[in-house]
């Protein structure tokens, strides 16, 4: 077991075993898999990790979540046995699943840490993250390495976290709901899991001959001339929570003939907003609003039920600098609103076959900002016996990532983690207080229980 202590204002010590690689219970096909075009293309290259929080519950005794989770992967793994293969990769840079049965990697860990030690609001960026999923040394290439890295941390109060790192090349927030959800199930007992797991990722794969019929602006080549690419840097993170007296607040800018729009539409428009000002580009800077749009439901006929791969895309809202910090919001929101609106069936195909075509480019990241809301993935509902999370969601700072909480006041909300460097954050907190400032008809909001500070 190894030991590490980290410094943190919230310090406490974890003790690991030994990662271990878990197989299939059962023998599995061995086969080679290729991957979705959706699947492949550059922007995905990389492990995702998300963190779910559990309170210890008294009906489970003495059961160890550790125990109980391990045997449930090894059972989950018979069904979705390419996630214990390793990624290879072809021709044209085509990526395909050797599905070798050599495991998903596993640890099990304890930390002398209660969960109320963390604080009343849990919301990211957490304390001593990378010891509660340890990058195991070697594990995080993309080619060769295990497709899923868990850790399961028991705290002293018998609360547990689990964390997940999965290659997102293999499945989409829907799919790696799927696939817990299929884990939980082999946990409490289940046998089968109640969606039954379908590859067939040749539906997302390009045409022949490939063609580009829609425009893709997350794909531009744009070259960096005024650095707008956020330097890596003193960079902050702090978590931002927006309840139903924080979205009216904003709410107030939407000019009448967008009313209809959703409330991740006009937060979206609302944190691009702030986010440019607090960057501060040159004025003719073009910035980017990418949008995560699940497009599961936009095909005819639909994409299978228990289809685990992606199917998104995340097209681009694009505007001059200036225009979106000295236009009124509904500038922002009109253009969030089109962008999104713009997903269709034709335009994941024409996705797929822009990959073939220019051999999987990665999307354009100067003077980008991604988002995806994850608050009805189903992420919390996930139970192992222990009941809902009382925390879920990525915990990835290359994209803010809309989830769902309860806060202490027992308001239903969205959380938002915003990456920046510290001098912009300043000005971002600043921008965002305006927004949410509230003084007409002498019905003052205090808005200031917004901002949650970060612990790092």
């Amino acid at each position: 077991m190894s030991q590490q202590t980290t410094t943190t204002p919230l310090t406490f010590t974890v003790w690991r075993h030994e990662p271990e690689l878990i197989v299939p219970a059962n023998p599995t096909p061995r086969e080679l898999k290729p991957l979705s075009d959706i699947d492949d293309q550059g922007g995905l290259r990389f492990h995702i990790p998300v963190i779910h929080i559990y309170q210890s519950n008294p009906k489970m005794g003495n059961k160890n979540p550790a125990s109980v989770i391990r045997d449930a992967l090894a059972k989950a793994l018979v069904f979705y046995y390419p996630f214990a293969g390793r990624l290879k990769e072809g021709p044209g840079r085509k990526l395909m699943v050797d599905c070798s049965g050599q495991g998903a990697l596993f640890i099990e860990a304890e930390a002398d840490v209660t969960l109320k030690q963390f604080g009343v609001e849990l919301q990211p960026p957490f304390p001593c993250r990378e010891e509660l999923l340890y990058d195991v040394p070697g594990s995080s290439g993309i080619l060769d390495s295990p497709l899923l890295l868990i850790q399961v941390t028991r705290l002293l109060c018998g609360a547990f976290i689990l964390a997940v790192r999965f290659s997102h090349t293999m499945c989409d927030a829907f799919g790696y709901v799927q696939f817990l959800t299929a884990l939980s199930e082999m946990a409490k007992g289940a046998s089968t899991p109640s969606t039954l797991p379908i590859w067939q990722r040749e539906l997302l794969c390009a045409r022949d001959p490939p063609r580009v019929t829609c425009i893709h602006h997350e794909y531009g080549e744009v070259a960096d001339t005024d650095g707008i690419t956020i330097p890596l840097e003193n960079m902050e993170t702090r978590s931002f929570f927006f309840g139903p007296t924080e979205i009216s607040a904003i709410r107030r800018f939407v000019p009448t003939h967008l009313k209809r729009c959703t409330t991740f539409e006009v937060l979206t428009a609302c944190l691009w907003r702030c986010r440019t000002i607090a960057l501060q580009p040159n004025p003719d800077d073009e910035m980017r609003m990418m949008t995560i749009v699940n497009a599961r439901l936009k095909f005819n006929p639909r994409i299978p039920v228990g289809y685990y791969g992606n199917v998104f895309a995340y097209p681009a809202a694009m505007s001059k600098a200036r225009d979106l910090c000295h236009k009124p919001l509904g500038h922002a929101l009109e253009l969030v609103m089109k962008a999104k609106s713009e997903v269709t069936e034709e335009y994941l195909k024409s996705v797929a076959d822009l990959m073939v075509i220019k051999e999987r480019p990665n999307f354009t990241t100067v003077g980008s900002y991604i988002v995806s809301d994850v608050t009805r993935s189903g992420l919390l509902e996930i139970d192992f016996g222990w009941g809902y999370a009382v925390y879920a969601g990525p915990d990835y700072h290359v994209a803010g990532f809309y989830t769902r909480r309860i806060n202490h006041k027992g308001e239903s909300g969205i959380v938002v983690p915003i990456w920046l460097p510290c001098v912009a954050m300043k000005r971002f907190v600043k921008e965002l207080d305006i927004m949410l400032a509230r003084d007409d008809n002498n019905d003052h909001v205090n808005h200031k229980h917004v901002l949650a500070h970060s612990k790092l």
